[in-house]
């Protein structure tokens, strides 16, 4: 499943999510299921056709990454590996950063991050000036909406094992939509 929500410049991409990751570091190893929500640049393109036609809109480079993640083995509503990538470099998310109140309240957490839009654009080195007022209204009027669209896919995530046919070899996301 994938939900978009785009304002201005800015969207939020919000998928579930089965990883096994190839080289986990101590601690992390076995699958991984939840749910990843990312704030991404949009791009409008140019009219394909008359006034009328429908303009592209590419869903561009991630700026923030929120991984509600809990270990395949692991107890559901644990989000055990639950973490935030506060910096992103091109397409590759810097490292793992685990928040406790991240881990103890995922949705508050999320939605307090989400209505703070420039605290999460300045902690990812993102000048203020590259969004605009929409951008950051925008996303803070949408916030519950958004919040509640991430806690009914987590829910999901849970009634579902989540685990593609090939689990033993799979290496990246269940739905490869993030």
């Amino acid at each position: 499943m994938l939900y978009l929500f785009g304002f201005e410049r800015i969207g939020v991409a919000v998928s579930d999510i089965y990883f096994v990751d190839p080289n986990p570091t101590k601690g992390q190893e076995g699958a991984e299921r939840g749910v990843r929500l990312e704030l991404r640049w949009l791009e409008p393109g140019e009219l394909k056709g008359s006034i009328y036609s429908a303009r592209p809109i590419t869903v561009d480079r991630p700026i923030w990454r929120v991984d509600l993640l809990e270990s395949v083995t692991g107890e559901p509503g644990s989000f055990d590996r639950t973490h935030h990538h506060p910096g992103i470099d091109g397409w590759e998310p810097g490292r793992r950063v685990f928040d406790r109140g991240l881990s103890a309240e995922p949705l508050k957490w999320l939605g307090e991050r989400l209505a703070d839009l420039e605290g999460v654009l300045e902690q990812a080195g993102v000048k203020p000036d590259e969004v605009t007022s929409a951008d950051v209204n925008g996303l803070r009027d949408r916030t519950p909406e958004i919040v509640d669209a991430v806690g009914r896919l987590l829910d999901s995530v849970r009634a579902d094992d989540g685990a593609p046919a090939d689990a033993e070899s799979a290496t990246s996301v269940r739905a490869s939509w993030l």
